[in-house]
């Protein structure tokens, strides 16, 4: 029997979703303590990515480094989706023009991002990097229109002050080359906003692309992109690809093989808890910076990057909470004749 809208049993279709797209962590699925230990444990990979990329930046031109961190990504999440038989499936898009768009901006991050690394004190880099998801509520409001309240935009405005205080040793006040110091922050905050911007375009792939054609497209397509830096070192000395020692080969392995297993995990903590629920643990990374900043790089925070992060920090995690609150909001019509068991 076929039922109108105005009929009290009809029911309206629920969105089609993309065949391996991320199941809802929710009600008796959430278990969010093993979600919070799979997204420590990435940001803990992440890291260890972090550290090669710092001590092989000293002889490796940061070109090559990118190229290694996407070749040998490639491997754990090959097998991954080869042992989950997705591999011939995820190849599948009826949008590469956005895929190859994404992975442009994520290798212009990851250029960013690790150049600023081999100027900049890692603790430094890593505070700058939490301007990220302020960034995206800015971009979010003018790209996707969505509505910002003036709780957020105080929370964005309060946490680009915890940034600029950050930023205060370097700006010709911190020892060393002033220079490289003032590009190092410069460069950190690229790799901010092209990773807003990169998490923008992965919101609007979301919606009609699978997981794993996400990851696969960029991928490869980041491997093939940092791959045609090769010429680059005979026009410009200074990026030209070595070859490396040993050592700096294992560290490069390191870079790719602990940043993919870094992404395999992160995905893994969505699968058992919500975005909202692991997203404070991000800012476990600075924990990670000062430890690993300190036991192999021999840094220590100054009081400035200390009191910048703890407000970027705060910020971002009052953005996180209003975003939660108002998804509850959104879906509470909807969730009024169940009990809550949150």
């Amino acid at each position: 029997m076929r039922f109108l809208k105005t009929d009290p049993h009809f029911r309206a279709p629920k969105p089609k979703m993309p065949p391996d797209a991320l199941p809802p962590a929710t009600g008796e699925d959430a278990r969010p303590l093993i979600g919070i230990a799979f997204k420590v444990a990435s940001t803990f990979s992440f890291f260890i990515m972090v550290s090669a990329i710092k001590l092989v930046s000293e002889d490796v031109p940061i070109t090559q480094v990118v190229f290694a961190r996407n070749f040998f990504g490639m491997i754990p999440i090959l097998i991954m989706m080869i042992v989950n038989g997705q591999l011939i499936i995820a190849a599948k898009t009826n949008r590469p023009g956005t895929h190859i768009s994404r992975a442009v901006i994520g290798v212009t991050a990851m250029v960013c991002n690790f150049w600023a690394l081999s100027l900049i004190p890692l603790p430094d880099a890593t505070a700058i990097g939490f301007a990220a998801p302020l960034i995206v509520v800015v971009l979010a409001a003018l790209v996707l229109k969505e509505t910002v309240r003036i709780f957020r935009w105080s929370a964005v405005a309060v946490g680009f002050v915890g940034v600029i205080i950050t930023v205060l040793p370097h700006m010709g006040q911190g020892s060393g080359d002033t220079f490289s110091q003032n590009l190092g922050v410069l460069l950190a905050f690229g790799a901010a906003f092209f990773g807003a911007v990169a998490m923008i375009t992965v919101r609007k792939l979301c919606e009609t692309e699978r997981t794993s054609t996400i990851v696969f497209w960029f991928t490869m397509a980041s491997t093939g992109m940092s791959f045609l830096t090769l010429p680059l070192g005979w026009v410009y000395p200074d990026v030209a690809w070595v070859m490396p020692s040993w050592l700096d080969m294992l560290f490069l392995v390191g870079v790719g093989v602990f940043g993919g297993i870094g992404q395999l995990l992160l995905t893994q903590s969505y699968r058992f808890a919500d975005a909202s629920t692991v997203a404070p643990f991000d800012y476990i990374n600075m924990v990670w910076a000062i430890v690993f900043g300190f036991l192999i790089f021999a840094e220590v925070p100054t009081p400035e990057v200390l009191v910048g992060s703890a407000i970027v920090i705060s910020a971002g995690i009052f953005v996180i909470y209003r975003e939660r609150k108002l998804g509850f909001e959104r879906t509470r019509p909807g969730r009024a004749s169940t009990p809550s068991k949150s």
